[in-house]
């Protein structure tokens, strides 16, 4: 018993030297519950919490029990001809290059450094200021045509800041509205309500604009008015910091909050009007910084042609392209979903110095040159943790069972080498390493997520510009707040998620006491 007990130990110790990047941030926003310390690997399984990945469904698992045993899904080839295009159960060990560039914060911070100086590495002066001009020509334009705004002034650069702090604030107090803040309800807020009168917020509420107007070259894109923004944003993650060598591509949650729904009448549920975009990321899984976005619109124009695709798996695998577009050569290894995961993607990445490992699906995956074998549920019985791997060149595959089939494909990970999924209550189960890597960073990415989607900004507008501004004013604060945790002004002063955000929103506020609430 003491042996088996010296062994687990070794096993869990050995798994976490292998992930200990994941532990740069494991407390990220400083409310980590009781579990924070416990080690970071999660089973897979149906019942677990890693099926809570946005694109994982614990019924995908099982879905080729429901398809026949004699065919696999689209695009998958027999026994025989996946031998003739070389897919072999001999095993070769693979190495993957060393990863061709550093990582963390670019520049370094003073200890001294506020909120608003690490915001401000994302949206500074200069983009405020543009966004003063823009608003200001648009109430001018608006006026010209409608009729004179009687009670409009021009905005200032301090208004512009203040306002942008208004709606920050939501959330920071979880308020859908950002007009509470002067009424005498529940989400009052006296002392930030001074700086500003309703009606003067309302009035910039009514013609902030990013981008003012179409620009002659810009075409019919639909997501002209905050492009510049969005362009601005993308090269300030890029020059602010670098990515480690493990990278996810997924959606993250950008659901209503759960409690709203919960609480709302039904006719409020009848006006919200369903989101008209999707937001894929590529992020640091080492970190939970977000390193690219890529907005798809799912109505109208959009860039490269993606509006015109109906077939999921090929929108994903250009999306995926998109986010990768500037990996190429630094032998990055990138984690993906079902919806993202295909032969032919991983193999064009490879050409690129990218490596990769995905999670299948036969529902969800273009199963496009696998081998049928390997997609269709056996009737045999299985034993937990038994897997089955096919290899082709540096691509394995592979069939992993834990109360359920689960399937993968990889080409940065040794299909001979082992690793394991340690559960608290049901111990060691074996598995090919790269289904523990798998295992590790995607719910370290899930446990990002869930306290990520604590501080959306609340405020909910119909259009869909907007929401998407506020939402990747939401990416901004959030990875700002990931390089204060990396920085000396985290050793000065500890702040939460919470109180980083109270700060910021006083800051831009200007007001004196900018000290977080206790």
């Amino acid at each position: 018993m003491a042996e088996c007990g010296r062994r687990g130990l070794s096993l869990l110790e050995e798994a976490r030297s292998r992930y200990e990047s994941l532990q740069i941030s494991d407390d990220v926003f400083g409310e980590s519950g009781d579990d924070s310390s416990e080690n970071p690997f999660y089973s897979t399984t149906g019942d677990s919490n890693s099926d809570n990945y946005p694109e994982t469904n614990p019924d995908d698992a099982r879905a080729g029990e429901t398809r026949s045993q004699s065919c696999g899904p689209p695009g998958s080839v027999s026994n025989g001809q996946a031998q003739e295009e070389g897919w072999s159960d001999s095993l070769q060990d693979l190495s993957v290059p060393h990863y061709q560039d550093t990582h963390g914060p670019t520049q370094k911070m003073s200890a001294t450094a506020t909120a608003m100086d690490f915001f401000q590495l994302f949206v500074p002066d200069n983009v405020i200021q543009n966004m003063v001009t823009q608003t200001n020509m648009y109430a001018k334009k608006y006026q010209e045509r409608f009729g004179s705004d009687e009670g409009w002034t021009n905005v200032t650069l301090a208004e512009m800041k203040a306002f942008l702090g208004y709606v920050t604030s939501t959330g920071v107090n979880r308020c859908e509205s950002v007009l509470s803040i002067w009424s005498s309800g529940f989400f009052s807020n006296r002392s930030i309500a001074l700086k500003m009168s309703q009606a003067r917020f309302e009035k910039i509420l009514k013609y902030f604009h990013v981008v003012a107007f179409r620009s002659s070259q810009g075409g019919s894109q639909g997501l002209y008015k905050i492009q510049p923004f969005l362009d601005s944003l993308q090269q300030s993650f890029a020059s602010s910091f670098r990515p480690s060598q493990t990278q996810v591509l997924h959606e993250p949650l950008i659901d209503e909050d759960p409690v709203f729904i919960t609480t709302c009448t039904e006719r409020e549920l009848r006006k919200r009007k369903k989101r008209k975009f999707s937001l894929w990321v590529r992020q640091c899984s080492s970190t939970g910084f977000i390193c690219q976005i890529y907005v798809h619109l799912k109505e109208g124009p959009g860039p490269d042609g993606l509006d015109t695709l109906k077939n999921k798996p090929q929108l994903h695998s250009l999306v995926a392209k998109q986010l990768c577009q500037n990996l190429a050569g630094r032998n990055a290894i990138i984690f993906t979903g079902p919806s993202i995961t295909s032969l032919n993607l991983f193999q064009e990445f490879e050409k690129q110095g990218i490596y990769c490992c995905g999670l299948l699906s036969t529902r969800k995956s273009d199963c496009t040159g696998l081998p049928q074998s390997m997609l269709i549920n056996t009737e045999a019985p299985q034993q937990r943790g038994q897997s089955h791997i096919k290899m082709r060149g540096n691509m394995s595959i592979i069939n992993w069972y834990n109360k359920g089939n689960f399937r993968f494909l990889t080409n940065a990970f040794s299909p001979t080498k082992e690793g394991v999924i340690i559960k608290r209550k049901s111990g060691e189960i074996p598995c090919p390493l790269a289904v523990e890597a798998f295992a590790a960073h995607l719910s370290y990415i899930c446990k990002y997520d869930d306290k990520y989607s604590k501080y959306f900004i609340f405020h909910k507008p119909n259009k869909t510009w907007q929401q998407v501004f506020w939402l990747t004013i939401s990416i901004a604060i959030n990875n700002a707040y990931i390089l204060y945790k990396m920085s000396d002004a985290y050793h000065v002063k500890r702040y939460s998620r919470a109180q980083f955000g109270e700060r910021l929103v006083k800051e831009l506020l200007d007001m004196d006491d900018c000290s977080p609430t206790q």
